[in-house]
């Protein structure tokens, strides 16, 4: 009589659809089980469980559920109409339950698993697919999900649990992210090339104090960074457009709408100059973070271990 308490406190006016489906979730599969065999002894067998224990387990679901699932004639049991519902929508659950089971088994699998990485967008054309064909020279069948985004975004995504790593700048100083510097990129201030210091290869950063810039949106990494030096040179920029991409940025210069302090191009643009800056020192740095405390897949720790190897030479261009 007890039992029959507890399973009415269950449907009370009270309960609610999310404590039903954890009542209900771990009998599903017994529920399947006995359904297939129409006898709960063979049923027992097939998953291992004591024969009461099964029988037990069919009654108190039937109770939940305030339905009978099951025609019994001994050890033998038929499935009523109710039950051949409930059948239905059980194997469909534990078929989407299989699913998701094999997916992140496979995800995990360390010679052919999933690695979800992000990364700036100007490092999407050449330093990204560098570094995965060379981690995949030892790794051949390890699959990558890549994302490209803006370094804020990217560690909302790592919060989220949405990526496993992402390379980033600046580098990211959060008590519950671990990141490490890996790299080094020099900054060029872009110019048209009919502009006054077109013929210069360096200048100082003042000398552009008068000059329109054209900047990534605030939020950005190497907004802030541009602030920042402009900010050490004794000025602050005068913005005329902002945009998502660099080279859109390259685009605006070379149409003589203004200057721009952007990493090098995968590819010389036409129409701009690019000029080394000799003060203040105009760099950013790149770094890989990932969540603190978070467990590796091997695939995610391998390729960690491959991105932390290569310091210093992450993005092999020549400074």
């Amino acid at each position: 009589m007890a039992h029959n308490h507890s399973s009415r406190e269950w449907l009370s006016p009270n309960s609610n659809e999310e404590d039903m489906g954890l009542l209900l979730a771990p009998r599903l599969a017994y529920f399947a089980a006995v359904a297939r065999h129409e006898h709960v002894t063979r049923a027992a067998q097939e998953i291992g469980v004591p024969q009461s224990t099964l029988s037990r387990a069919m009654v108190r679901l039937e109770e939940d559920l305030g339905v009978a699932l099951f025609a019994r004639r001994g050890r033998t049991v038929s499935l009523t109409p109710a039950g051949r519902t409930f059948l239905t929508s059980a194997e469909r659950a534990l078929g989407e339950v299989e699913r998701a089971a094999d997916s992140v088994r496979a995800d995990a699998d360390p010679s052919a698993g999933r690695v979800a990485f992000g990364f700036l967008h100007t490092m999407g054309s050449e330093t990204v697919p560098g570094l995965i064909r060379a981690f995949r020279v030892d790794h051949p069948k390890v699959r990558f999900t890549l994302v490209q985004n803006y370094g804020e975004a990217m560690i909302e995504r790592l919060r989220a649990g949405e990526l496993d790593l992402c390379l980033t700048s600046p580098v990211p100083d959060a008590p519950d992210l671990v990141a490490r510097r890996l790299d080094e990129q020099r900054l060029r201030l872009v110019v048209p090339d009919d502009h006054r210091l077109a013929t210069r290869k360096r200048v100082r950063l003042a000398e552009a104090a008068d000059e329109t810039f054209v900047t990534l949106e605030p939020g950005y990494g190497l907004r802030r960074i541009t602030d920042a030096l402009c900010a050490e040179a004794g000025f602050t920029p005068r913005v005329a457009f902002e945009g998502e991409e660099a080279e859109t940025l390259r685009g605006l210069v070379a149409a003589g709408l203004g200057v721009a302090l952007l990493p090098p191009p995968a590819v010389p643009r036409p129409g701009v100059v690019e000029l080394s800056v000799t003060s203040p020192r105009a760099a950013r740095e790149i770094g890989v973070a990932w969540l603190d405390g978070h467990p590796d897949t091997p695939p995610v720790a391998a390729f960690k271990r491959f991105l932390l190897s290569r310091r210093g030479r992450l993005l092999g261009e020549p400074e």
